[in-house]
């Protein structure tokens, strides 16, 4: 018997849901998300096992984090589909590489734009759902990393002679609330004045959207989905010529070294209240079991404290409201054992968990093979509430 994976609350907030502690190809991880939105935009997975449809292809650890925006089609999409769809090429190429991920993206945002249109008559609002896309994969030695929009990954490296851990970003941004990003906005649209807009303090793309890259939003990528019937507050004055959004991931290969201990992957909704060196030092200070859980807690205390209330307060405050306070936030803390690195992997049964929500679902487990786990709950909630 399959136990579920993901657990409601134990700390009075129906709407956190973690799983404690698990095991992937070359280590241990742990996660966690947690529900502001009145639908939870942020989706989730890791895929642990194999990396290809053929057996004797690649073996590894792939983890996705996928920040919704403007609904909850595009990040569950994303969620169905990219592992998918990296798999295929990763089949086609014999492996895993820069040029696999950037297919796999791509084929991803063409399917989504795809399903935009073939909806657009009759559910047109679809055409405003993005997301973030945030991937890491671990295999043969390497460590792949891939961003579209503004979530980030931290690795928590041990600097040898001393006791420190220190916080490496490893991840590209992309938020118009940078200057380099505004730079290369700019530079991409030198006729555009209105290519970055600042509204009361916070610099948009077109006055709409933070993020300059993202999976989706067609509204702003195909002038034909920016018009009536969608909604007046997503249509430009003009229509543009040229996407103002890009889908291209910015991707870096890192090799693995032995003192590499942990990779932190999360939404923004973590990083808006911690920093890179504040998250590191909680994994680094507590023990594994409940690290993601723990350093939502710590976020959501930073959110608290920032409003001048108590965390038992926050608690309390229901969907919707609550994003007033903070964003949904998701959390997956990816433990590295060095000796797997480049021996044998350490657990060789294959895992795929997803995470992510918008309506009370029952969770769903099943096996899928002898040697197989797969645990899904792609729509998780709150189901401790009455």
């Amino acid at each position: 018997m399959i136990k579920p994976c993901w657990k409601p609350s134990v700390e009075g907030d129906g709407l956190l849901w973690y799983k404690e502690l698990g095991h992937h190809v070359h280590g241990e991880f742990s996660m966690a998300t947690i529900q502001a939105n009145s639908l939870m935009e942020d989706q989730s997975q890791l895929e642990s096992g194999p990396l290809s449809w053929t057996d004797s292809g690649p073996q590894g650890t792939f983890v996705g984090v996928y920040d919704g925006h403007g609904g909850t089609e595009a990040s569950r999409f994303v969620n169905d589909k990219l592992f998918c769809n990296l798999k295929r090429y990763a089949t086609e190429h014999q492996g895993i590489s820069e040029n696999v991920i950037e297919k796999a993206f791509s084929a991803t945002e063409e399917s989504f734009l795809s399903l935009v249109e073939k909806q657009w008559l009759s559910e047109p609002q679809i055409a405003s759902a993005g997301s973030c896309c945030l991937v890491g994969i671990i295999c043969n030695g390497l460590l792949h990393i891939a961003n579209v929009g503004d979530s980030r990954v931290v690795l928590g490296r041990a600097e040898r002679g001393t006791r420190e851990v220190t916080a490496i970003q490893l991840s590209t941004e992309h938020n118009a609330n940078m200057e380099s990003v505004r730079e290369e906005l700019r530079s991409m649209h030198p006729h555009d004045s209105q290519i970055v807009v600042l509204k009361h303090k916070i610099w948009r793309v077109k006055g709409l959207i933070q993020v300059s890259r993202s999976i989706g939003d067609a509204y702003l990528k195909k002038a034909e989905f920016n018009r009536e019937p969608l909604l007046p507050r997503f249509r430009l004055p003009e229509p543009f010529l040229k996407p103002a959004l890009s889908s291209e991931p910015s991707i870096s290969v890192h090799k693995l070294h032995p003192d590499d201990q942990f990779l932190i992957f999360a939404s923004d909704g973590l990083w808006e209240h911690l920093s890179n060196q504040e998250a590191v030092n909680i994994v680094v200070n507590y023990p594994r079991y409940g690290i993601a859980r723990r350093l939502v807690k710590a976020a959501l205390q930073e959110a608290a404290k920032k409003r001048e209330m108590r965390y038992s307060d926050l608690k309390t405050i229901d969907r919707g409201v609550r994003r007033q306070f903070h964003d949904d936030i998701t959390v997956i803390v990816v433990f590295i054992d060095p000796h797997s690195i480049h021996g044998s992997p350490l657990h060789s049964s294959p895992l795929s968990i997803s995470g992510g929500g918008g309506v009370p679902a029952t969770a769903n487990a099943y096996s899928s093979g002898p040697l197989a786990r797969k645990i899904c709950y792609n729509q998780l909630q709150f189901l401790d509430k009455k």
